[in-house]
């Protein structure tokens, strides 16, 4: 078991990936984040995203769930929320 004093500075391990379909954004966005450009995708056409996005929330909370697993994998302790400061 890996405890938050056993990371060390600047250590990373590798998340995964996930793939973001259309239907996740729609479904997410108009739940929690209904802006034009998240859920509507004609109006995010005519954005300056020139078409439909992710809300920067649900990509958060995507790599949440990442975090999670790849702490399962590596067998570590609860670790927390990173933080959004460190959602990049």
């Amino acid at each position: 078991m890996k405890y938050w004093d056993d990371f060390k500075a600047g250590e990373s391990i590798a998340l995964g990936s996930h793939t973001i379909t259309e239907a996740e954004i729609l479904a997410f966005a108009r739940k929690y984040d209904p802006q034009p450009f998240h859920t509507d995708p004609e109006a995010a056409r005519r954005s300056i995203f020139g078409g439909l996005i992710a809300s920067g929330w649900h990509t958060c909370a995507i790599l949440m769930r990442l975090g999670v697993e790849a702490n399962q994998r590596e067998e570590a302790a609860a670790t927390g929320s990173p933080g959004l400061d460190s959602c990049r």
